[in-house]
């Protein structure tokens, strides 16, 4: 690992970094770590509907979408964001687009990497992000590829907040209290204008982990006061000096 405290996203679709961890990278950036976000499309034939709607052509539906991830990776302060351009619905990487995004992770060298829930039967591109995920990582480590190369240490993986939790098998054990970054995160979901009908849905989800957050950092007793936060669930285990 660098001295330099970095973060690597990887993202299925333009929106997903900023509704599932925006709050994450908006936070940790101004706790001076510099994080990268992959996109991996740009969601423009699944998840861009309001736009067809409105007459778009694929090329305007991608143009707008790259303009709406851009710009919320600048309200929440990104350090880099990459878009990868790959294509969704479906979202299929061949060789040398992984090979690239390994690339990414060993010079990024994250001390911990964000994506998606392992499944997801609404949306099979994000349980194959988060199985590339993997991949990139288990490559990234390995002392025979590209040897000469700085190999990867051994980041975290934390699988972000899936839209439907109950099914998706996804259960959190990390919760993260964004209230001091909550504005730039309700900045950057209002960027996603093609997705308008999920802004309030994420603030809520937002407020209902807070709750939680709030009754696991001691309760009534003297919890912290959040009102926003993100869920996370580690892959791999936590290595501590005190609990």
């Amino acid at each position: 690992m660098t001295d330099k405290k970095t973060v690597l996203v990887i993202s299925a679709h333009a929106a997903d970094f900023v509704w599932r961890c925006g709050g994450a990278i908006a936070l940790h950036q101004k706790l001076g770590y510099e994080v990268t976000v992959a996109c991996l499309s740009f969601g423009e034939r699944g998840e861009s509907a309001k736009l067809w709607k409105e007459g778009k052509t694929l090329d305007e539906v991608k143009s707008i979408r790259r303009k709406e991830a851009e710009n919320a990776a600048k309200a929440l302060n990104v350090h880099d964001i990459q878009c990868f351009d790959l294509g969704d619905y479906p979202l299929v990487v061949d060789l040398d687009a992984k090979m690239r995004l390994v690339d990414l992770v060993r010079a990024v060298q994250p001390n911990f990497m964000l994506s998606h829930s392992k499944y997801d039967p609404y949306n099979t591109d994000h349980m194959y992000t988060s199985a590339l995920a993997l991949d990139v990582r288990m490559i990234a480590q390995a002392w025979g590829h590209n040897p000469g190369e700085k190999v990867l240490g051994a980041p975290q993986l934390y699988l972000f907040e899936p839209h439907q939790t109950e099914q998706m098998g996804w259960k959190p054990d990390v919760f993260l209290d964004i209230t001091e970054v909550w504005d730039q995160k309700r900045a950057a979901i209002e960027c996603m204008e093609g997705q308008h009908h999920l802004w309030d849905y994420y603030t809520n989800v937002a407020e209902n982990r807070a709750n939680q957050f709030r009754r696991n950092s001691g309760g009534q007793s003297g919890g912290r006061a959040a009102k926003y936060a993100e869920g996370f669930q580690s892959v791999f285990p936590r290595t501590v000096d005190e609990l």
